[in-house]
């Protein structure tokens, strides 16, 4: 497998099996990965992708109902995201002693769709990247510490992000976080209040639907009544759209469905139009000049990759075909119908516990509704057993017996997303929505589901096994 000086080529690299990929993320990656996508089979080899579509090694097509988690609004491989990208390859990429074009034309187009008076941009590489940058320039621009967030948050892994996420698993094995951050329960307008009273809180970093949380929608008007008591008490309002953004809930920004003018906006994920990685944080002219606004401070926070010609090339286009797609209406369109289908099938499966979301981000939540003799014979090891893997062997069966890729929010297992590229076709819809009934029909408890995961993943691999 190894050439020259032991290294592999890009030609060699792109040939390797499956079992060679395995073997190398096994022993020079992550192992605990490894295994965790091997139990579910979620480990086979794509070698091409197209709009909503995918194509293994063994030539299988499959939909793609998990869209990057939020990264592929656009689709896979958008012809007009990567023209953009191959038109601008012999520019210099990274120049940081000049000011880029597109950096400049970028900035201004993001200033033209977002919400409010946000102007100023900064670019960055990752959605973690865009709150680090968010949550330094709140502290910088009111000369405050104190970040409030939620509980059951999700804004990142780095050490500024993962100290306003809001779950202890992630939390806990790296603490001491950065201080000064204060969790409260989301959706609930009073702790909000309380927790800004004093008057110390740099900003408030809330999503507008929480996304690894399990997909939670907040009670109509909480978000322009949080926005209304952060600038009462003199607090930034930070809106972490880097999920929710650019059309996946039916509009441009998920925070317009309420009116809601944030301080500061972090975006990444789908603004690089599935092509390239890049991220951003906007914020108001007011706040900016606050924080970044002299000489002594223009260099206080900067990025090498930031800004690049290839990733704002990309995000340009990326911009340019989410609004001549309508991308936003289409979400708002097809999820409804979605919604509304998904409703219908809850009311038939003892397995759905609940069904929300809005646009193309939607959560299905599994939950067991009835203890049997099977639940009393293992003292419980069913219920904790369904409690943490009921989402995951969904998801195993959707795409072992009907190619349909999903996954499970990360902060809440149980729960499966719908998150597909915003120009699925209703047909494809109508595909994953019998794909789910049978699923559910075929399977009414945890444990028959658990049996027939075990069954699918074996068959697979054995007939993967007959080819070699």
């Amino acid at each position: 497998m190894a050439g020259k000086n032991g290294f592999i080529t890009l030609e060699e690299a792109l040939s390797l099996d499956r079992d060679q990929v395995r073997a190398l993320h096994q022993e020079y990656l992550n192992a605990g990965l490894v295994t965790l996508l091997k139990l579910l089979d979620f480990d086979r080899r794509f070698v091409r992708a197209e709009g909503v579509r995918l194509w293994d090694s063994e030539g299988r097509e499959y939909l793609d109902f998990l869209g990057g988690y939020g990264s592929l609004n656009t689709g896979h491989n958008h012809p007009r995201v990567i023209a953009a990208v191959e038109a601008v390859r012999q520019l210099p990429n990274l120049l940081q002693a000049s000011l880029s074009p597109l950096a400049g034309a970028l900035a201004k187009n993001l200033a033209a769709v977002a919400p409010g008076d946000l102007k100023r941009s900064f670019f960055c590489n990752s959605g973690a990247e865009a709150v680090e940058g968010a949550v330094k320039l709140a502290r910088i621009a009111t000369g405050r510490t104190k970040l409030i967030y939620t509980e059951n948050s999700f804004h990142g892994k780095t050490m500024g992000a993962l100290s306003v996420t809001g779950r202890h698993k992630y939390q806990e094995p790296f603490r001491p976080l950065v201080a000064a951050c204060q969790a409260i329960p989301y959706n609930d307008l009073a702790a909000l209040e309380e927790a800004l009273h004093p008057k110390d809180a740099a900003a408030f970093i809330v999503e507008p639907i929480q996304g690894e949380g399990g997909i939670n929608v907040p009670a109509p008007g909480y978000l322009k009544e949080a926005k209304r008591l952060c600038a009462k008490h003199g607090t930034l309002f930070i809106a972490d759209e880097i999920q929710t953004g650019l059309g996946r809930t039916g509009r441009m920004f998920a925070c317009e469905h309420e009116g809601v003018e944030p301080d500061i906006l972090c975006l990444a994920k789908s603004l690089g139009g599935g092509v390239m990685p890049i991220g951003a944080y906007i914020a108001t002219d007011a706040a900016w000049k606050k924080a970044y606004g002299s000489l002594d401070r223009a260099l206080l926070h900067t990025s090498t990759f930031g800004g690049n010609a290839w990733a704002c090339a990309a995000a340009i286009a990326a911009l340019a075909v989410i609004i001549e797609e309508d991308l936003p209406r289409q979400a708002a369109e097809k999820g409804d119908y979605l919604l509304r289908k998904l409703g219908e099938l809850k009311a038939t499966s003892p397995l759905i516990s609940d069904v929300r979301g809005r646009g193309l981000l939607i959560g299905v939540e599994f939950a067991e509704k009835k203890k049997g003799f099977a639940h009393k014979f293992a003292f419980g090891l069913l219920d904790k057993l369904a409690e943490e893997y009921l989402g995951s062997l969904v998801a195993g069966e959707l795409l072992n017996r009907h190619r349909v890729l999903t996954a499970y929010t990360l902060n809440n297992p149980n729960v499966i997303r719908l998150e597909p590229p915003l120009g699925v076709g209703f047909a494809e819809i109508d595909y994953v929505l019998g794909a789910l009934a049978e699923i559910l029909e075929r399977n009414r408890s945890f444990l028959g589901l658990a049996v027939s995961g075990v069954k699918s993943t074996l068959r697979i691999r054995g007939k993967a096994e007959e080819k070699r």
